[in-house]
């Protein structure tokens, strides 16, 4: 199978897999993966189950595309992660619906289990809300991924980043699981305990090759 075809198949398994693991409903989501020159990333509006290969869209690092297609709506956020992020080869965005709560609430995750190193740092941010598909929603998003491979994005959902897609989709996940701690403990309380930031940074210099090991 041409190296092209296989990467956008591989995009929409993940579309996929995202909404079967309840990570996202409907088309609300969208995925990217860096190629050469800019990025390929999911058409607006497509039915995962209905999209083909040939549907998603290649845009430039300056934001240029073949306008007989329509990117996803958040095109602009991508190409910022990509800037903010040497590393990141992938990024999923989903309105997963934990992160989605926490994220209204406008709470960052904080050290509540030693998890949150997956995402780069000590708690997992939320940005500001800005409307989506906005040049200042792009600018919030490259800001918080400069220092963390998720973030949360105030009044929407989550964006995770990972050097390959299925360590961006396995990241995804992880901070929905932690955000689902955390709302869990805020039944009951309104200040979990957490680990100090010593410990947490302990665990970030053991957990580089921590997680999804590809076959």
């Amino acid at each position: 199978m041409d190296a092209n075809v296989a990467l956008r198949k591989s995009v929409i398994r993940a579309c996929q897999e995202m909404n079967a693991k309840g990570l996202n409903q409907g088309t609300s989501g969208n995925i990217s993966v860096r190629v050469d020159g800019g990025m390929l990333i999911t058409p607006s509006g497509v039915d995962y189950d209905q999209m083909q290969p040939d549907e998603l869209v290649f845009v430039s690092n300056d934001g240029k595309y073949d306008h007989e297609k329509v990117p996803s709506s958040e095109w602009r956020f991508h190409l910022a992660s990509y800037r903010a992020r040497a590393d990141a080869n992938a990024v999923v965005h989903n309105h997963a619906l934990n992160s989605a709560i926490i994220s209204i609430l406008n709470k960052p995750i904080p050290a509540i289990h030693y998890m949150i190193a997956t995402a780069g740092g000590t708690d997992i941010p939320v940005v500001e809300y800005a409307t989506y598909g906005t040049q200042e929603l792009s600018d919030y998003v490259e800001a918080g991924l400069r220092t963390r491979k998720a973030i949360l994005l105030r009044h929407h959902g989550m964006i995770a980043t990972g050097a390959t897609l299925a360590k961006a989709m396995w990241l995804a996940v992880e901070v929905e699981t932690l955000a689902k701690m955390y709302l869990g403990l805020l039944q009951v309380t309104d200040n979990p305990p957490c680990l100090s930031d010593a410990e947490v940074h302990k665990v970030l210099e053991k957990i580089e090759h921590y997680g999804l090991r590809e076959k």
